[in-house]
């Protein structure tokens, strides 16, 4: 009896091990995995521009209008969406950050009403090769405006 209970519990303590939390959401494809993302700012050649917890840049796409998101299908296939954002970094508002949801069902996170993108082709951390791509699609500041041009912040609504 004594040797099956510590088979049983040696069994217990691998499977708890391996389910251990390595920090490591990310899917391979700039998307977060099923964990949290937290938002944060990190300096770049165009200013200070949001990220999350690793570092993938995140984008806004101007046809959302900060309202609903409008990228689907072949878009989302390259514009993945950020599913969710538990908390802000400094420099941020955590008033700013909130979700929609999308008519797939899903909820997608947003950020000063702007639903949130990352670019397939930014292959690494700090990465911003989506900035400007087709004048639609942007990287955005702390106060979630997007930075169209030189690090200058402009709100979209207005004209580009």
């Amino acid at each position: 009896m004594g040797k099956r209970l510590l088979a049983v519990l040696f069994a217990a303590a691998l499977i708890v091990a391996g389910c251990g939390d390595d920090d490591d959401t990310s899917s391979g494809d700039g998307s977060s995995g099923d964990g949290p993302v937290d938002l944060q700012l990190s300096s770049s050649d165009l200013g200070d521009i949001l990220v999350d917890a690793d570092g993938n840049t995140l984008y806004l796409f101007v046809p959302d209008d900060q309202g609903d998101s409008t990228c689907y299908d072949e878009c989302e296939a390259n514009w993945p969406i950020v599913v969710e954002l538990s908390s802000v970094g400094d420099g941020l508002d955590a008033d700013l950050l909130g979700t929609t949801e999308r008519t797939t069902g899903d909820t997608q996170a947003t950020y000063n009403g702007w639903p949130l993108y990352y670019f397939v082709n930014d292959a690494a951390a700090g990465d911003t090769n989506g900035q400007g791509l087709n004048e639609v699609w942007y990287v955005l500041d702390a106060s979630g405006n997007a930075i169209v041009a030189g690090g200058i912040p402009v709100a979209v609504g207005l004209a580009l």
